[in-house]
């Protein structure tokens, strides 16, 4: 059995990474589930929380890093290995709408999303309304985190932030939007039968 369509036809996958700076564990679905992150970063965590909610994904993530130093190794070393899961997940895309597009409000920020699960790592974040500090979390490392997942999960990825002010909205924003765009572009298309959407025949 294919070990992505392992839970009665989900495409699941599970991940772990271990350094001498981090530790992470991640337990995902595609076709949601239950949710439950720690990663003992409070900001991340509310944010992987929107994207997984609004991603209608199903997550369990647990995570340990060296936050005496700074919280940079465990934001980058969970995008690693969402982002392999996420790959891992997916396979090889067939039948899958491949392109996602949303924009997201809260209050006064909008952020726009578009993505493409092209097999082909990129991303644009234009997030400059979003930079600052969250408490003493320092926001920039965002871009560091979803850089990460965009690379192992081999994603195109465009963030753009087109209005606000608040930095905590813009982000806030940013995660849903890219969540939502995600749950677009995972959606089955009955209209493509099992084919890989890409006229090179298959998404790597």
């Amino acid at each position: 059995m294919d070990e992505t369509q392992n839970r009665a036809g989900r495409r699941t996958a599970q991940r772990s990474r271990k350094t001498a700076e981090t530790r992470v564990e991640v337990d995902l679905d595609l076709d949601g589930g239950r949710v439950d992150i720690n990663t003992r970063v409070p900001f991340l965590d509310h944010m992987l929380d929107q994207l997984a909610r609004h991603g209608c994904l199903g997550l369990v993530l647990d995570a340990e890093g060296d936050l005496e130093i700074d919280a940079h190794h465990t934001v980058e070393d969970v995008g690693i290995t969402l982002g392999g899961a996420f790959r891992e997940a997916v396979g090889d895309r067939a039948g899958l709408r491949r392109f996602g597009w949303a924009t997201a409000v809260l209050d006064e920020a909008r952020v726009e999303v578009a993505l493409d699960l092209s097999g082909r790592p990129f991303l644009v974040w234009e997030m400059e309304a979003g930079e600052g500090r969250i408490g003493d979390f320092d926001t920039q490392l965002l871009e560091e985190f979803t850089r990460a997942f965009v690379v192992d999960a081999g994603l195109t990825l465009h963030v753009v932030c087109v209005a606000g002010r608040n930095v905590h909205h813009v982000t806030e924003a940013a995660f849903k939007g890219m969540g939502r765009a995600l749950s677009d572009a995972l959606t089955r298309d009955p209209r493509r039968g099992g084919d890989v959407p890409s006229t090179k025949g298959m998404l790597a």
